[in-house]
């Protein structure tokens, strides 16, 4: 009894986490991975666990929330006919290709590196949809399938070391390509599904034999976290679809890149103290 009631400040943290990581699911299409790798690798630093693998196993068991979480909020999305099929058979093996290799290197990446690419890359992508940057730079190459290709390989790379869906990577550059907003939202969250699948299985496979990481994980994904939160998650994140169309673009656009400042900062700090 007493061993239960230790753990159930973490269980309230992960159930917390899990409504708000569904709903910005849906809301943004990114998967939810942007508020539960902070927000887990905070709580496993906090129950002292070893620094070492913390960010690991946070970005490792945010992807593998990510699959039922993105499954149901594209199905949400596909619902409202913002889902093009066209993107997906374009972007699929690309994506899973890259976020396989960036799940399988992440174990040559310290938990101190996972912070900086998570941090400067949510800074960039603030800024780009403050400072339309990549509109400029890649508009030009918006109908060239190679553009597509390549963009979709960097994507799934990064956001598998990330932990996140790629929706923070793919809703802006498909946002570019001329996709409308909603469309490139639903998008983004069934192609979360294809980049999360593979990426977990590459950090099940580079963590088999880590140290430092918390009981009952498998690899760097622990299961316990992933139960609650994916349960959790994949509950509210319809709320967060239909919350999406009911908001113009730009409302959209804003809180997106004022939460990728604040979540970015924080983890560069963490990297910088540590």
């Amino acid at each position: 009894m007493d061993a239960f009631a230790a753990y159930l400040p973490f269980i309230a943290a992960l159930v917390a986490t899990g409504i708000v990581a569904g709903i910005t699911a849906g809301l943004l299409g990114v998967g939810g991975g942007i508020v539960i790798v902070p927000a887990l690798s905070f709580v496993l630093t906090l129950l002292g666990y070893d620094p070492a693998a913390v960010m690991h196993v946070a970005v490792a068991t945010s992807l593998a929330v990510i699959v039922p979480t993105g499954f149901r909020s594209a199905q949400a999305h596909h619902r409202r006919g913002a889902v093009d099929f066209g993107i997906l058979r374009l972007w699929g093996p690309f994506i899973v290709v890259a976020s396989l290799a960036g799940g399988l290197m992440a174990g040559l990446y310290s938990s101190g590196t996972l912070r900086v690419i998570f941090g400067v890359t949510a800074i960039l992508i603030a800024l780009n949809i403050v400072l339309p940057v990549q509109k400029r730079l890649m508009g030009a190459f918006a109908a060239t399938s190679w553009a597509h290709r390549i963009s979709a390989s960097v994507i799934g790379y990064i956001s598998a070391l990330m932990g996140i869906g790629g929706g923070s990577l793919s809703v802006p550059t498909l946002s570019v390509f001329g996709v409308p907003i909603h469309t490139a939202v639903g998008t983004a969250s069934a192609l979360g599904v294809l980049l999360a699948i593979p990426g977990a299985i590459g950090f099940i496979v580079s963590g088999w034999l880590a140290e430092g990481r918390p009981p009952f994980s498998f690899g760097y994904v622990n299961l316990p976290a992933l139960l609650v939160l994916g349960v959790v998650a994949s509950l509210v994140a319809p709320a967060g679809a239909a919350l999406a169309h009911r908001l113009p673009a730009r409302a959209l656009q804003t809180v997106f890149a004022v939460y990728l400042v604040v979540i970015g900062g924080r983890m560069l700090w963490q990297s910088l103290a540590g």
